[in-house]
């Protein structure tokens, strides 16, 4: 057919199927009678078409008859009765709109009244315009290369210049503008239903005519002829019954093509519609009548197959698709806000479409279009697809948020489907866009990876700015409050808050996500911290600068995790499994300080109770100038790590300084205990205040000093007996084996005195029983006690019973 179409000369035998009259091939003169009749068809359908415009000096509904047709138009076929078109269809071009060709039908035919349009100021013009109108057709029938002698005339004739004066200029553009006014009140009104079909003309056009007539948007003509030769068709094909010739196949062949490039061109124009609508707001009032033609034909023979309904719906979504397309969209290698950018300029495009769908292109269609639903649906349909394309492209979180926000929340707000322009034509539809099933699933597991990936890179990234910051050039850590503190706390938590409120605003579940997300990457951050500090760092130790900096990490790891008791609700698994993981981090930091401070003081401790130790105070001092260091650092320490802390310095000094009584190192002999008695009880008062000053919650260990004091200081043996209760109230793990190394240091290590008083301590301990201190604090069971076997060498056997270890 599209050598038919480029070649219509040389082709003319082709068209016979179409041409044919009485079943006959015609000879040359009639073919030549049959195109001068045809030729003459189709000039009176431009008349026609001229004659039936609602612009026309009748107003609508009225006909006028050319005096040289008048006769033959009572002999014309009326069109079938059938509901009337709406007075608000739009009027353009004779060519486009062939004048109200679904002509308005008369709603009292008893008395020949119909309702006319607004009839304007310049009638009196109006023959000038069925002028205009038979000049554009014979334009139609010089494209078609059907020419007249009248037209090669025309060439050689020059029209003549009319002058125009000033007030006649104005008055023209008055009168324009209130023309433009009444048809704009046109095209407000509704579109009715119902319509009036065209008068189907007896012979159709050619093919080759009628295809350029569709070529040419004069579509209500090309439906009418292509109506007529659909009827032809079926006439014929019901004489031939099932014998079907080679020139009714060609007909049907010829039906087919010039039905396909109908629709294809009514998809056309429908498509452009949204983007071109000054050009096609006129196409699309004869578009939606013969849609609707078709529908209600679908049944006959001779049509094409599908829904015309459903291919309208499908060109509005490729005009859909036109305006998503056109939407621009920078490289993200040239702008990092290249999607946020995008999406802005897609919402504004979509609102400012939809307003044109419900200012203009709807009341060009009847109601039962529903165009401003169909569009907002395709909306869903196309920009769900685009979104898609999308996500294959965006990889940053912030993207990735843009996109998830924009589709759960901007998307469904007042500025896209919300719009209060769009209202109230919205209240009925639905907001959400048409996804496929997993995207969003998809969509949120991928931003969660993705919080999950840059949680990691910027925790890696806080460490080496510890590194830059501190470690690298040995800087003492800031103070803050009074305690040694690092951002590092506020870094981290910072960044979970911030993913975690942007995650709450898209939904509930995604912010669990991002939360459990966050905290299964911080669990493993204790660990790599303390590797790289340690890495670092353990070339400092023992430096004072090292303990710094483990109290300064003690602070921070304990202040993180309070932050993140805040999600235990939330996420109580991970708030645990994180809480464990910084415990143990800052059990080992203080162990290693804890560590570090015992070996500073084991020399000093080690002399005490000697002979030394007995006239100098160079190891107490020095054992006191390292607590009290110490205890200036416990002070910059967080609650309630600090107390803890002093504590267990508190319980190893303790031992460790009342345990050399034990060792039985030193026995004083002429009297020297009085002098050693009075030395335990001065510098136990001063470890005792130190200590205090820590805030050590144990206080228990307090007494013991004393106590010792009191046994060893006593003048007369037997008075030791009577000074024996405290200290084993006070701590009832105090045993024979520790009364007889306190006693060997006293120089007590033999004698009837010495059985004396360990048989009052066993009659005090059996005495006391139960109703000693608490079971669980233990002091002396810690200790361990040498047996000096030089003192026990001259005892009876019975003797050595006193020394063995309590039931």
């Amino acid at each position: 057919m599209s050598q038919m179409m480029d070649k219509p000369t040389e082709n003319s035998d082709e068209d016979r199927v179409s041409l044919k009259s009485n079943g006959k091939t015609p000879t040359n003169g009639a073919m030549k009678e049959t195109l001068g009749a045809l030729h003459s068809k189709f000039r009176n359908s431009i008349r026609r078409a001229a004659e039936k415009s609602p612009l026309s000096s009748g107003g609508k509904g009225s006909k006028v008859t050319p005096k040289g047709d008048a006769s033959g138009s009572e002999s014309r076929s009326k069109p079938p009765p059938s509901p009337s078109l709406s007075a608000g269809s739009p009027v353009t071009s004779p060519l486009k709109n062939i004048g109200g060709l679904f002509q308005k039908k008369e709603e009292d035919e008893s008395d020949g009244k119909s309702k006319g349009l607004p009839r304007s100021k310049t009638d009196p013009n109006m023959t000038r315009f069925g002028d205009s109108l038979m000049q554009r057709g014979a334009s139609i029938r010089r494209s078609l290369k059907f020419g007249t002698k009248r037209d090669k005339d025309k060439g050689c004739k020059q029209e003549p210049l009319v002058p125009v004066s000033e007030d006649s200029v104005e008055e023209k553009k008055k009168k324009e503008g209130e023309e433009e006014e009444e048809e704009e009140e046109e095209v407000w009104e509704e579109m009715e239903e119902a319509y009036a079909l065209p008068e189907i003309p007896h012979t159709p056009l050619s093919v080759m005519q009628i295809n350029k007539l569709i070529e040419m948007e004069v579509l209500e003509e090309a439906h009418v002829n292509l109506l007529a030769l659909r009827q032809e068709f079926q006439q014929e094909q019901e004489r031939c019954g099932e014998d079907s010739p080679m020139e009714l196949a060609k007909k049907e062949k010829d039906l087919n093509l010039l039905y396909g490039d109908l629709r294809n061109k009514i998809n056309t124009i429908v498509r452009d519609s949204n983007s071109l609508p000054s050009r096609n707001k006129g196409l699309l009032v004869p578009v939606a009548r013969i849609i609707q033609e078709e529908e209600r034909r679908a049944e006959e023979p001779g049509g094409l197959p599908g829904s015309w309904m459903e291919s309208w719906r499908e060109a509005v979504g490729e005009g859909v698709q036109v305006k998503v397309e056109v939407v621009h969209l920078e490289p993200k290698e040239q702008n990092s806000s290249w999607l946020a950018i995008h999406l802005g300029l897609l919402g504004k495009a979509i609102v400012e479409d939809l307003e044109n769908v419900k200012r203009q292109l709807r009341w060009s269609y009847p109601p039962s279009f529903k165009v401003f639903s169909t569009y907002v649906k395709s909306y869903h349909r196309v920009v769900g697809q685009h979104l898609k394309k999308l996500e294959q492209q965006v990889t940053e979180q912030k993207d990735l948020y843009a996109l998830l926000d924009w589709i759960i929340n901007r998307y469904k707000s007042e500025r896209i489907m919300g719009s209060v322009s769009l209202q109230p034509d919205m209240r009925d539809e639905s907001t959400d866009l048409q996804l496929e099933d997993d995207f969003l699933k998809q969509l949120k597991d991928k931003y969660c990876c993705r919080v999950k990936e840059e949680m990691s890179a910027s925790l890696d990234r806080i460490t080496e700015l510890q590194n830059e910051d501190l470690w690298r050039d040995s800087r003492t850590p800031e103070r803050e409050d009074n305690l040694l503190n690092s951002h590092i706390h506020m870094d981290i938590w910072t960044r979970v808050e911030g993913n975690v409120k942007n995650s709450r605003q898209i939904d509930a579940q995604l912010e669990q996500k991002v939360i459990s997300s966050c905290l299964e990457e911080l669990k493993h951050f204790p660990k790599r911290f303390e590797t790289e500090f340690k890495r670092h760092c353990s070339a400092l130790r023992p430096q004072p600068l090292w303990t710094e900096y483990q109290i300064t990490y003690i602070n921070s790891f304990t202040a993180l995790q309070q932050h993140m008791e805040g999600y235990r609700d939330s996420c109580p698994d991970e708030v645990e499994g994180f809480r464990k993981e910084v415990k143990w981090l800052i059990v080992r930091l203080m162990q290693d300080l804890e560590d570090q401070f015992k070996e500073d003081v084991k020399p000093y401790l080690r002399r005490m109770m000697t002979r030394k130790w007995l006239t100098d105070d160079d190891d107490f001092k020095q054992l006191q100038s390292r607590t009290e260091l110490l205890s200036q650092h416990c002070s910059l320490m967080r609650p309630p790590h600090d107390q803890e802390f002093a504590s267990r310095l508190h319980y190893h000094v303790v031992r460790e300084y009342v345990g050399q009584l034990m060792k039985n190192n030193y026995s004083c002999k002429n009297r020297k205990h009085e002098k050693a008695a009075t030395k335990i009880r001065q510098q136990w008062g001063e470890l005792r205040d130190l200590f205090e000053d820590m805030k050590s919650t144990h206080e228990w260990l307090h007494p013991v000093g004393d106590d010792l004091s009191d046994i060893i200081t006593q003048r007369n043996k037997t008075d030791i007996k009577d000074h024996l209760q405290p200290i084993v109230e006070h701590y009832p793990d105090f045993s024979k084996k520790h009364l007889v190394a306190v006693l060997y240091f006293r120089g007590l290590m033999r004698g009837r005195e010495h059985q004396l008083i360990l048989q009052r301590l066993s009659e005090l301990k059996k005495k006391l029983g139960n109703a000693g201190g608490d079971k669980r604090q233990v002091l002396f069971g810690d200790m361990q006690v040498t047996v000096n076997t030089d003192c026990l060498s001259n005892l009876p056997f019975s003797c050595l019973s006193f020394l063995l270890p309590d039931n």
